[in-house]
């Protein structure tokens, strides 16, 4: 049976369809199907976490759920779609033998999309880019309450969209953060308004080219129906903006750190303004808030704020509300987090630079900085990030297991930088944390002076010796405390 023509109001008896990886999206996309009628094969490599739980749950209910080592090797037969989990190379045997035998490949995202509910059309305001996503929905997501709006952030973060979309009581608008992966399996949605935020080095592990990853990233743009958001300070996103199919009637809304010109939302002296989303655009601005409005005056969330406005005010958001809901608005943790300051150092953690590009962004925030790296690089270089913030070093601190790229990065474009290196064979728990981390802080402590910051960027994945970002960012910081 043929699903593309199916909606939420539709029969799915008889579509026999195969999800691909049980994990949160995985779940929420294999829930729903089988809500909806269809007869669901769910697909897992591992059979960690909660996933035995999940399973027995959807088995109860009809579903067929096949965990662990082997059981994605092969596509079953007599199958009408598959839906896949965003992390799948396009390469994975199960996808290939799909296109092989032209099956449709959705994402939980182009799920979504079709299960929305016509007579409730929720208005999807959209945001991608290699660094930023997951701020600039939260700030979104808190412009929108502000103004009184049933809003959620989805997607990327939050809760998987398919269960917002399937959710009986209507969102007004839904704040929807993407990835490049998850935008490879989407080919219908048609975003009220969407951004990227910037395009950087990163997955290269994943895409065979910049520019494989450049193209998804832009798929965000198609079919938008009134503004595409993009950084004047990245050419890039501007690029993809020309390339891309719109509705008609669809703009162009530039953010800058700098004077506003008309069609954009930038900073005049300290306040955020708007010369977009006026009628008096050509010959004023309207003030949104000011610099101390935000939790952080960094480069880098001053952009992140820019974007989240211009995507509320193309929604039809008043002024007041964008400055009410940036004023309220807290990042996560790990994000450009201060964890102490001792003896005029300053001890900030941002454990959630997990590539060189936001790496940089964080560096360039602080005039003299200790630099804490290292990690798993996914194939990205650090050259230009060194060449970039060289004149902001004071040294370096490097771990893990692609230290030596930093290191040769440092060794070549900033000779004269002092270099820390903490080798793998001092890691292993200690009280409180990691031994590596101990090692790190005692010798940022060393190389930091009155008036510097000593800042954790790694601008690498955290996989190699620790869980994720997060508790790479609590090592640094409770290690950081016991100093203190």
């Amino acid at each position: 049976m043929n699903p593309e023509s199916l909606g939420r109001h539709d029969s799915w008896e008889g579509v026999r369809a195969v999800v691909a990886g049980f994990g949160v999206s995985g779940f929420a996309a294999a829930d729903n199907l089988n809500h909806l009628g269809a007869q669901v094969i769910a697909l897992d490599e591992s059979d960690a976490g909660d996933r035995p739980e999940k399973a027995e749950l959807l088995e109860v209910l009809g579903a067929d759920v096949r965990l662990g080592a082997g059981s994605t090797l092969t596509l079953p037969d007599d199958v009408d779609l598959v839906v896949t989990s965003p992390g799948w190379k396009p390469t994975a045997p199960l996808l290939a033998q799909a296109r092989e035998r032209g099956i449709p490949i959705w994402g939980e995202v182009e799920l979504a999309w079709r299960l929305r509910d016509p007579n409730h059309d929720t208005p999807w305001l959209c945001v991608t880019g290699t660094n930023g996503k997951t701020t600039t929905v939260q700030m979104l997501d808190a412009i929108l309450k502000a103004a009184g709006l049933r809003s959620i952030a989805v997607g990327n973060v939050g809760l998987p969209i398919v269960e917002a979309v399937m959710d009986p009581e209507p969102y007004d608008v839904f704040a929807v953060e993407l990835s490049s992966f998850q935008l490879h399996y989407t080919d219908s949605m048609s975003a009220e308004a969407a951004a990227v935020l910037n395009i950087a080095e990163d997955h290269l592990d994943w895409y065979d080219s910049m520019a494989q990853y450049a193209a998804d990233k832009g798929k965000i743009y198609e079919r938008v129906q009134k503004a595409c958001v993009y950084n004047v300070a990245d050419p890039e996103t501007e690029r993809l903006v020309r390339e891309a199919d719109v509705v008609e009637g669809a703009r162009a809304v530039g953010f800058t750190l700098g004077m506003p010109g008309v069609g954009m939302l930038g900073v005049v002296e300290d306040i955020l303004a708007d010369r977009a989303f006026i009628e008096e655009r050509e010959s004023s601005a309207a003030e949104l808030c000011t610099l101390s409005d935000l939790a952080s005056q960094a480069p880098h969330n001053v952009a992140n704020a820019l974007a989240a406005a211009a995507l509320a005010r193309a929604h039809g958001v008043p002024q007041a509300a964008v400055r009410d809901g940036l004023r309220s608005f807290r990042p996560d943790g790990h994000r450009i987090a201060v964890v102490g300051e001792r003896d005029g150092v300053t001890w900030v953690d941002d454990s959630k630079a997990t590539n060189p590009h936001a790496a940089q962004s964080s560096l360039q925030a602080y005039e003299h900085v200790v630099w804490v790296a290292g990690g798993l690089a996914k194939g990205a270089q650090f050259d230009d990030l060194v060449r970039t913030v060289r004149g902001r070093l004071r040294g370096a601190v490097l771990l893990g297991r692609d230290r030596d790229v930093i290191a040769a990065a440092l060794s070549r474009h900033a000779p004269d930088v002092p270099v820390i290196v903490v080798d793998d064979d001092e890691t292993g728990a200690v009280e409180g944390g990691h031994a590596s981390m101990e090692r790190v802080v005692v010798a940022a402590a060393e190389l930091a002076r009155p008036g510097d910051t000593v800042l954790l960027a790694p601008g690498c994945a955290s996989m190699d010796m620790f869980t994720d970002y997060a508790e790479r960012g609590n090592a640094f910081a409770e290690a950081v405390r016991r100093r203190l």
